[in-house]
């Protein structure tokens, strides 16, 4: 059987996940989610000719070096201005204050004196970029924010400098993690020799919620498939992630159980290192179930390919990968048949120069490796050896 590479798997999963349904929330509780309408604003910004420096807002036409300006008033920020400049007059002005009725332009306090009642220009004069115009960043009724757009704290400034205190988003998923195996034993709780702990759930636990799901961690199934069919049909999920008898052993028992649900087998396998065994289902209900090795750091490779964009997709969202370039630091070998996704530590080097640095044992059991890692090196399938150097692609982690 030819196994699909990451894209065609990764377009076969995101084909059945239908996007959940929407909620609105308040600004608070938004920063991470996926919108679900376009956010307009409600009125222009700046609302008003605002100065942008503390100083003398003046008649451009009066602006002359030593100029006296008779000062008839003051405006500042969050104050309102009931006065007009006439020819000849100045008023006092503050950063953010708004502009007097006739004001065309501002004098910084640096090259201005003031006496008594008046002010003396000095030689540099007026510069109409001291004044913000009323709708210069954005207009009423402009859209700032698309449907589709995941929020952040830049976006959500900008929301809410439209006066908009609430946004409509796609819910949060409910991502169900289910690890198997008779080894697995949780973190903290007495262990046999013969046992390891359960690292990946934890892990994928913490990735799941950084992408904007609701994780809730199952307690590991036995090696059984009555066990497993038991644990999913017990949860409330809308993405099950099941973490390790993903392969083909007599103890690898998690596929044929939910193939006596009724799943359907979309993707089994993927032409990709390490992560081979990933694959995903759909229940009869329509909930996604997607399998990863139980190796954390390939289930950690799969989580940033195909996890992150699925928790988005049931957001409505429809994020990439962080992808980058960088100089390769040491010489690499030429690759095989499968994308390889190598553990990598970046760092600028002497000439400003993104700097990728494979470690040099990838086996993916090894979680001290996938620690240490800043990134991903992508070498596509049958690439040549590689000399340092050499740009590469690179995938920063979610």
């Amino acid at each position: 059987m030819t196994l699909p590479d990451v894209d065609t798997a990764l377009a076969r999963m995101l084909a059945r996940t239908a996007p959940l349904d929407e909620e609105t929330v308040g600004l608070g509780e938004a920063d991470g989610r996926w919108l679900a309408e376009a956010v307009a604003a409600r009125r222009d910004q700046p609302p008003f000719d605002a100065s942008a420096m503390d100083g003398w807002a003046v008649r451009g036409t009066d602006v002359r070096p030593g100029a006296r300006l008779r000062i008839v008033g003051e405006s500042a920020a969050g104050g309102s201005v009931d006065f007009r400049l006439n020819p000849g007059e100045a008023a006092r002005i503050f950063t953010g204050a708004p502009m007097p009725e006739g004001a065309d332009a501002v004098v910084i306090q640096e090259k201005a004196t003031r006496q008594g009642d008046a002010v003396i220009l000095g030689e540099a004069g007026a510069d109409p970029a001291w004044v913000r115009p009323r709708g210069g960043d954005f207009k009423a009724e402009d859209v700032l924010l698309s449907a589709g757009v995941r929020l952040n704290p830049w976006r959500l400034a900008l929301a809410a400098s439209a006066g908009v205190g609430a946004v409509r988003c796609g819910r949060r998923p409910r991502v169900a993690l289910l690890p198997n195996g008779d080894e697995l034993v949780e973190p903290g709780r007495p262990i046999a020799d013969h046992q390891i702990f359960n690292s990946a759930g934890p892990a994928l636990a913490a990735f799941a919620a950084r992408c904007g799901a609701r994780p809730t961690a199952l307690p590991p199934a036995r090696d059984d498939e009555a066990a497993i069919r038991s644990a999913v049909t017990g949860a409330a999920f809308d993405l099950l992630v099941a973490v390790g008898g993903a392969s083909v052993g007599d103890h690898d028992r998690v596929k044929p159980a939910l193939r006596a649900l009724g799943a359907e087998m979309i993707v089994e396998g993927c032409a990709m290192r390490p992560g081979k065994p990933v694959w995903f289902a759909v229940l009869p209900d329509g909930r996604i179930v997607l399998g990863l090795p139980g190796n954390p750091a390939s289930a950690l490779v799969c989580a940033e390919l195909f996890l992150a964009p699925l928790i988005a997709g049931l957001q409505g969202g429809a994020p990439t990968p962080r992808r980058d370039s960088a100089a390769l630091a040491v010489d690499l070998p030429a690759n095989g048949p499968r994308d390889h996704y190598m553990r990598a530590r970046l760092e600028v080097g002497a000439e400003g120069r993104l700097l990728a640095w494979p470690f040099s044992n990838q086996d993916s059991s090894l979680v001290s490796v996938m620690a240490q890692a800043d990134a991903l090196v992508r070498r596509p399938p049958g690439a040549p050896a590689a000399v340092a150097g050499e740009i590469v692609e690179v995938i920063r982690p979610s």
